[in-house]
């Protein structure tokens, strides 16, 4: 599996936003981060209502 195609700036603010590590966000499957990207975004509606 090819790592993620993401700018380093883009791969910096998601590992500190997912709480990974950068290594880790790297290598993960798209499906997953994409996963991982809408819980995120659900809490954060949430929390802003």
């Amino acid at each position: 599996m090819k790592p993620l195609q993401i700018s380093p700036e883009t791969a910096q603010a998601l590992a500190k936003k997912l709480n990974v590590p950068i290594e880790h966000l790297m290598h993960m499957p798209q499906h997953i981060l994409m996963q991982k990207l809408a819980e995120l975004s659900k809490k954060e509606d949430e929390q802003s209502e």
